[in-house]
Formats: structure tokens, C-alpha cells, sequence
């Protein structure tokens, strides 16, 4: 006669059993964790930019350093007087002042702050660059065909690259570049009337009378 199954008589859970229960109980929650964590630090962000601080104190290990080594291509069929509108690349800051800002057609807030571009292209000793992050050519003529044209040239950054090696958390963006291609101001979100006069130009006007 077979002996009797001890386990099956009794009604005990075989080892193996218990442990793909408790494997199965455990497995979701670590899935779920890096969800919670990544939800977490985005909610935390959006509290600082909207809420809780001020974008511009969000610190940026570019400032006083030497701007990123890029060379970015014209926006095809971009024509200024019939002409190619030019790319830019690192090369283009020697001995300029420049202000750098980051657009794309797609960017809501970036036809607030165009009429602002428009006028800081009337500063004098300044060249006003663009970037256009990760827009289709058609997209950026037709933007700029409708709001106008202010920069003296725009790189096309289609795969967003250049952006990041800026350290560009969002569009727009606008940067302040002096004659020795150091980034010495950065300006994150659109800029507002008041953020243009009070925030903005006092800056600009520190880098072009060397300070």
C-alpha cells in the first residue's frame, strides 16, 4: 500500500506553492514603486515652477561657462530678403554679444513672448540666435512667416541634442552669451512685459557693459 501524502491529507500549502503566492504578491509593488518615485519628483518640480518658487532660482551648472560645442543647420527654405536665413554653431559668439532662445512653432507660450523678440532685436551690439527645437521646416516658416522674423540666425535642433547639452528644461528658453562665448544668464519660461524690462534687459545691459 502507498503511503499516504502527509501534505495533501493535512491540507498544508506545498513549499513551492507558498512561495510563488508570496512572489506574486510582492512583484506588483515593485513595479509600482519607480512609478510612485518618478510621480513624485514631477510633482515636486511642478509645485517649484508653479507654486512654490521661482523658475529662474532653479540653478543652472552652465552659468560663467563656456557655451556647449555645437554647429547647427540653417531651417531649410528659410529666406530673409531671398536669401538662406544661416544656421549657427559655437563659432558664431566670438566677439558677439548674443542672446540665445529656444522656440519651436508648437510652443504656445513662445508666440506670447515673440513680440518681446521682435523688440530686442532693435538693441543695438547685440546678435538675437535662435533654435528651433524639434519643429518641422514648414512649421517654423510658417511660424515665422506669420509673427515675423527677429533673429539674425537659427540653427535647427530636430532631434533636440543641442537643447539638452544647454541644460533646456522646456521652451522657451532664452540665454545671454557674452563676446567670449560664456553663458552668463539664463532665463527659463517666456518672458512677460515685466520680465523683459525689469528682469531680462538689467541683465543683458551687465553683460554688454562687461559686467
Amino acid at each position: 500500500m502507498t503511503a499516504p501524502d502527509t501534505e495533501a491529507n493535512t491540507g498544508a500549502t506545498p513549499a513551492k506553492s507558498r512561495d510563488n503566492t508570496s512572489s506574486k504578491r510582492k512583484f506588483p509593488v515593485l513595479v509600482l514603486l519607480p512609478l510612485v518615485v518618478f510621480a513624485a519628483l514631477a510633482a515636486l518640480f511642478l509645485f517649484q515652477l508653479t507654486l512654490g518658487g521661482d523658475p529662474q532660482k532653479i540653478p543652472s551648472a552652465l552659468i560663467n561657462k563656456p557655451a556647449p560645442e555645437f554647429d547647427l543647420p540653417p531651417v531649410e527654405g528659410l529666406l530673409a530678403d531671398g536669401a538662406q536665413v544661416p544656421g549657427f554653431g559655437h563659432a558664431d559668439f566670438a566677439g558677439k554679444i548674443s542672446v540665445v532662445n529656444v522656440f519651436a512653432s508648437w510652443c504656445v507660450p513662445c508666440r506670447q513672448e515673440h513680440p518681446l523678440l521682435e523688440d530686442l532685436a532693435k538693441v543695438d551690439g547685440i546678435q538675437l540666435l535662435g533654435i528651433n527645437y524639434k519643429d518641422k521646416p514648414e512649421n517654423a516658416r510658417r511660424f515665422l512667416g506669420s509673427l515675423g522674423n527677429p533673429y539674425d540666425r537659427i540653427g535647427a535642433d530636430t532631434a533636440g541634442r543641442t537643447a539638452i547639452e544647454w541644460g533646456v528644461y522646456g521652451v522657451p528658453e532664452t540665454f545671454i552669451v557674452d563676446a567670449k562665448g560664456m553663458i552668463r544668464y539664463k532665463f527659463i519660461g517666456p518672458l512677460s512685459p515685466s520680465t523683459y524690462t525689469e528682469v531680462f534687459l538689467p541683465e543683458l545691459e551687465k553683460v554688454m557693459a562687461g559686467g
